[in-house]
């Protein structure tokens, strides 16, 4: 499997798409209705009754939709994974790594902020990684702050993500007072029309508005199933930024920074996930985009693929014995 998505070949989008159903098919087993946590921001919980009057809270219409938002994300990282040769060869392997990594976890595969907050962010990264060879930046920069905005109005603690738009710019440009002060424009821009939308439907109180931030331990794992999924998330992550660094002088200067950003996304990630109350593992999924690339990472570097076999076909066996077996 790692040889056949190692290569970049069209039939690989329709592969995965079958890779996906085999280890994914237990959503529909088990469907899920989503559940509000108090994180969920305004735009989540409008967009959540919209669904609710369209879908009738149908569970398996959520698994669905799930579904699909989970490959899109994956074709579409690993899209933009291969146009700015974050590993050196066009391939499927982040676009697998991202199915795996979703499949790890039971609440990877439920409807939620965390995950409508992913579409957004693999954008943001790609809009992140092209700053580096902009010369009209200015638009780029206040449409990343305008999309970092809108995720913290569908889950709260992603206003963090305010911390990797400004480390962004440390990273890919010069530093530039005006950038920065563009780039808080954008981010404070879709506030404008929430706070006068509420304003003038009369629901404006303050204490609502004003996010409030306590960091917090993350659940610890109940079950030594869950465990397990969370040392399949570390372990590979270990292994392929071993290899980046191995690898890092040989890439591009551009390359090296988009690597570097993706490690910064990482601790954005695990800040957000320090700073929600939800018990479940549904936030977790934040990580999935910058883990990806880091497993793809581990299956692509070394030179004898027994290794890199031998670790994605445990994963796999995992995932299938913890969906169908255990759950």
């Amino acid at each position: 499997m790692i040889g056949i998505f190692r290569q970049k070949n069209s039939a690989n989008a329709l592969i995965l798409l079958f890779y996906a159903l085999v280890l994914k098919f237990p959503l529909f087993i088990h469907p899920v209705i989503p559940v509000l946590h108090p994180e969920d921001n305004y735009l989540y919980r409008v967009i959540l009754r919209g669904l609710d009057s369209a879908i009738h809270n149908v569970p398996i219409l959520y698994s669905l939709l799930t579904f699909l938002l989970l490959y899109f994300q994956a074709i579409l990282l690993n899209r933009i994974s291969n146009h700015h040769k974050v590993l050196p060869k066009p391939n499927f392997l982040p676009g697998m790594s991202y199915i795996l990594i979703t499949s790890l976890l039971p609440d990877f595969g439920h409807f939620s902020a965390p995950l409508l907050i992913n579409m957004v962010m693999v954008w943001v990264w790609y809009r992140m990684m092209e700053l580096y060879n902009s010369h009209r930046p200015g638009t780029a920069i206040f449409n990343i702050g305008v999309w970092t905005g809108i995720v913290s109005l569908l889950y709260i603690p992603a206003v963090a993500f305010l911390l990797l738009m400004l480390t962004s710019l440390l990273t890919m440009r010069p530093f530039r007072i005006r950038e920065w002060f563009v780039g808080l424009l954008g981010f404070t821009f879709p506030y404008y029309f929430l706070f006068l939308l509420l304003y003038l439907t009369g629901s404006w109180k303050w204490a609502d508005i004003v996010p409030s931030i306590k960091f917090a331990v993350p659940a610890f794992p109940a079950t030594i199933w869950l465990t397990l999924g969370i040392v399949w998330l570390v372990l590979p992550f270990i292994v392929g930024g071993y290899f980046v660094q191995k690898n890092l002088s040989k890439f591009l200067i551009q390359i090296r920074k988009s690597w570097s950003l993706l490690l910064l996304f990482l601790m954005v990630a695990i800040v957000i996930i320090l700073i929600s109350q939800v018990t479940s593992y549904e936030n977790w999924v934040i990580m999935a985009v910058p883990l990806a690339c880091f497993h793809a990472a581990a299956y692509y570097f070394p030179s004898k693929t027994l290794g890199p076999n031998i670790l994605h076909w445990m994963i796999v066996a995992y995932i299938l014995a913890m969906n169908y077996f255990i759950s």
